[in-house]
C-alpha cells in the first residue's frame, strides 16, 4: 500500500468515526424524552382522561425515546399502523411482518395527538376509561388485553418504564411540578442548572387549551369565563354563541367540541344562552362526594351527564341504562 492510499483510508477511517461519534452525541436520553413531551401528555390527561404516565411509557417504548428509525423517519412515536381508514401519509416498515404500513406524521406533537384521538376513538379501549388517571397499572393491563401490540409482557414493560422513572408523579395535581421536583432530589440539580437546560420546552399542540392556567374557580380567557366542574373545564354560553365561535376561541374543531359536549353528530343545534360548554372532554365518574344523584323533574341522563361533567355513556352503563332512556322523578342514579 502506497502513501497516498494510505492517506485515503485514513481520510475515511477518521470521517467515519466523526460520523459514528456525532451519532451517538445526537442520540435522545429518555431524560431528555421525557423534558420535551411531558407536557403534552398531561395535557391530553386533562382533556381525555388517559394518564400522562401511560402516555409517555408507550412513546419511550414505541419510539425508543424518539431514536427508532420510525420515529425519525415520520414522526411516529406510538407505533400506530396505517389502518383501513387512515387517509393521512405512510411509510412502510418491518414490524410483525415485513413491510408493514405505519402512519407517518408531520409532527411529534401530531403524532401525540393521534395517538390521543386513537385511544379516544377506538371502541375496543373504551373499557380503559373506566379506571381513573391514577391507575397506570390497569391502563397498562387494559392495552395489552385489548390488543395494543404483540408483546406478550407488553403491560410489564409499561409499568417498569412508568415506576423506573416516577412517571406516576405526573397523573398527579400539579404533577410537572411534583416530577421536577423529583429529578431535583434524584440528580442534585439546580435551579440555575434548570434554568439553562439545553433540552427546549416542547410546543404545545396545536389548538391546546392548557388547564394548568385554570386551576382559580374563575378566569377570563377571551372575553370567556372559564369554570371547573369535576376537574373539566367549561364556559357558560352567551346569547348568539355558536359551537364553532367557542371552538376557535380555545383552538378546537367544532366537531370536537361537539363531541366534548356529546351532541349528535348530525345534530344543527347550537348552544343556547347559559348552557355549560365543556372545552375538554368530561370524566368517567364524579370526583365529589356524593355517590348518588335523586333525579327532578325534565332531568335526563345527558343533562345529569352536563351537571356533573361525566361522560353519558359511562353514566348509562354505570347504571345499567342506555344514554336515550327516560327517567322519572325521584329515581336513584349512580355518579361513581
Amino acid at each position: 500500500m502506497n502513501i497516498s492510499q494510505r492517506a485515503i483510508y485514513s481520510v475515511i477511517f477518521l470521517l467515519l468515526m466523526g460520523i459514528t461519534t456525532l451519532q451517538a452525541q445526537s442520540r435522545q436520553t429518555c431524560e431528555e424524552y421525557i423534558a420535551r413531551y411531558k407536557h403534552i401528555a398531561i395535557d391530553h390527561m386533562e382533556r381525555y382522561g388517559i394518564p400522562a404516565s401511560i402516555t409517555m411509557a408507550q412513546g419511550i417504548l414505541e419510539s425508543d425515546s424518539g431514536n427508532s428509525r420510525l420515529a425519525k423517519s415520520s414522526n411516529n412515536h406510538f407505533g400506530i399502523k396505517c389502518k383501513k381508514d387512515w387517509t393521512g401519509d405512510r411509510v412502510y416498515h418491518d414490524d410483525d411482518a415485513k413491510g408493514e404500513c405505519f402512519r407517518a406524521y408531520d409532527s411529534v406533537e401530531e403524532s401525540y395527538q393521534d395517538h390521543a384521538d386513537f385511544l379516544d376513538q377506538s371502541p375496543r379501549y373504551d373499557s380503559l376509561f373506566a379506571y381513573s388517571a391514577t391507575d397506570y397499572r390497569s391502563w397498562a393491563r387494559g392495552l395489552k388485553a385489548a390488543g395494543y401490540a404483540t408483546a406478550p409482557d407488553y403491560a410489564q414493560r409499561l409499568t417498569k418504564i412508568i415506576e423506573d422513572n416516577q412517571l406516576y408523579l405526573l397523573d398527579r395535581d400539579g404533577g410537572a411540578d411534583l416530577y421536577a421536583e423529583h429529578l431535583k432530589a434524584e440528580q442534585g440539580l439546580t435551579a440555575e442548572f434548570a434554568d439553562n437546560s439545553s433540552v427546549n420546552t416542547p410546543t404545545a399542540i396545536e389548538g391546546g387549551l392548557n388547564p394548568n392556567n385554570y386551576r382559580v374557580a374563575e378566569k377570563m380567557y377571551n372575553g370567556y369565563s372559564v369554570y371547573s366542574n369535576n376537574r373539566t373545564h367549561y364556559v357558560i354560553a352567551r346569547n348568539g354563541d355558536t359551537f364553532k365561535q367557542i371552538a376557535t376561541t380555545f383552538g378546537l374543531t367544532e366537531r370536537t367540541l361537539r363531541k366534548y359536549n356529546e351532541i349528535d353528530k348530525n345534530s344543527t343545534a347550537e348552544p343556547i344562552q347559559g348552557e355549560p360548554i365543556y372545552i375538554e372532554r368530561k370524566q368517567a365518574r364524579w370526583m365529589g362526594n356524593a355517590r348518588r344523584h335523586t333525579v327532578r323533574q325534565d332531568e335526563t341522563l345527558l343533562s345529569l351527564s352536563q351537571e356533573y361533567g361525566i361522560r353519558l355513556k359511562k353514566l348509562a352503563t354505570m347504571n345499567k341504562l342506555k344514554p336515550q332512556d327516560s327517567l322519572h322523578a325521584g329515581q336513584e342514579i349512580r355518579l361513581k
